[in-house]
């Protein structure tokens, strides 16, 4: 499912901003962009997100607004301000120059002194965690009206296959008493006015009815149906569950499209097939 949060807030001296973005994927998977002073976080901020949302491609970015403050560190180059030292003494002597080396000179000379950054002070977890949790919190609002959306189009999808399914139940018997009347048509032409043996041909229609018999078909179908709605109904994560029972519903309407041997029965079976294959399109989009 899609979604999007981002929140930003203090942490230790300096500002943190965070950006979550979720787009439809099968499984859960992340990718976690950190500073580097965030970086040693990047497993338990993962683990963070994973409660909160099972399934879909993530995207976390973490990025400074405002750095925290560093302590600066000023370091001499002894070797540096000797050999300054020595060339303006060689140089007073050479020159026969009055007056003493000056200090204030010495350290007026590029590379004397360097100043540099200090590491970051140690970032405070809990800040942090606080932060990704708001974003978190968002992105969970977010596919939580994208997922309400789509349980209505999933209860429209399955009460279509609802229907379809009751009239390919009411065709059933007449598609047995046609196949009835065609195969004592046939057995009729082949006697060419000899007696028929109505309890033979009671018989053959009795095994016929037997192998276009779909009542266990549909049975299974309206009982993966009924368990749809159940689920698309629950709390929390149900794509997984969902994709099963596509699957399963999938499988009794091509059984009941192999034993059809009906024409209109046939040309229900192929709506109901573009409707499961949209049903099952959008459950991808769940989690």
């Amino acid at each position: 499912m899609t979604g999007y949060g981002a929140a930003e807030g203090s942490v230790n001296s300096g500002r943190l901003h965070v950006e979550i973005r979720t787009v439809n994927h099968r499984h859960f998977s992340t990718v976690i962009k950190l500073c580097s002073p965030l970086q040693p976080l990047e497993s338990e901020l993962r683990a963070h997100v994973r409660t909160h949302l099972a399934r879909g491609h993530v995207t976390l970015i973490a990025r400074w607004i405002e750095e925290p403050e560093r302590d600066a560190v000023t370091s001499v180059n002894l070797d540096r301000a000797r050999e300054v030292v020595k060339a303006l003494t060689d140089l007073k002597e050479a020159l026969k120059l009055p007056g003493d080396i000056d200090i204030g000179f010495v350290a007026r000379q590029p590379d004397i002194f360097t100043v540099t950054q200090g590491s970051e002070n140690h970032l405070d977890t809990k800040q942090v965690l606080e932060i990704v949790e708001a974003a978190v919190v968002q992105v969970v609002t977010t596919r939580e009206r994208e997922g309400a959306a789509l349980t209505a189009v999933l209860l429209d999808f399955l009460t279509e296959l609802n229907d379809q399914s009751l009239s390919i139940e009411e065709r059933a018997p007449q598609r047995l008493a046609a196949e009835r009347d065609r195969l004592g048509r046939s057995v009729s032409e082949l006697l060419d006015g000899r007696k028929l043996d109505d309890d033979r041909l009671h018989q053959e229609i009795a095994l016929i009815a037997d192998k276009l018999d779909i009542t266990e078909e549909i049975v299974r179908l309206r009982t993966h149906l009924a368990a749809c709605r159940e689920v698309v109904r629950k709390d929390g994560p149900v794509g997984r569950e969902l994709t099963f029972l596509g699957q399963e519903m999938l499988r009794e309407i091509n059984t009941i499209g192999s034993k059809a041997n009906d024409a209109v029965i046939a040309q229900t079976v192929i709506a109901m097939k573009g409707v499961i294959e949209k049903f099952r399109e959008q459950v991808e989009n769940l989690e």
